[in-house]
């Protein structure tokens, strides 16, 4: 029985939004992404540079922290609950980007 309701419970979840963001010279690419409210989201991020001081990533409204090694995948999952702006930044706050929530 369990069994059964966990596999309709798994199909009436809605599938993460997978999302890959870069950190270049440039930042954080994309700096601005739309998502919606109640849609998980998968992010992958991946630095390409190590001229940079995104050596992290910190989402302080989710609790994320998240270390990211020079050319490896980081994949961060989460569900935005309300409307509005999450702020992405590195670890010191000086590069970042917004998840327009809608």
């Amino acid at each position: 029985m369990n069994a059964i309701l966990i596999a309709i419970l798994l199909a009436a979840a809605p599938a993460a939004r997978t999302i890959d963001l870069a950190v270049t010279n440039k930042g954080f690419e994309p700096s601005k992404i739309e998502v919606k409210k109640g849609e998980p989201l998968h992010l992958v991020v991946t630095r390409k540079t190590d001229a940079t001081c995104a050596k992290e990533l910190v989402i302080q409204d989710q609790a994320i922290r998240k270390e990211l090694p020079l050319d490896k995948a980081v994949a961060i999952d989460f569900t935005p609950q309300k409307s509005g702006e999450i702020r992405y930044v590195c670890g010191m706050g000086m590069i970042g980007g917004t998840l327009l929530v809608q």
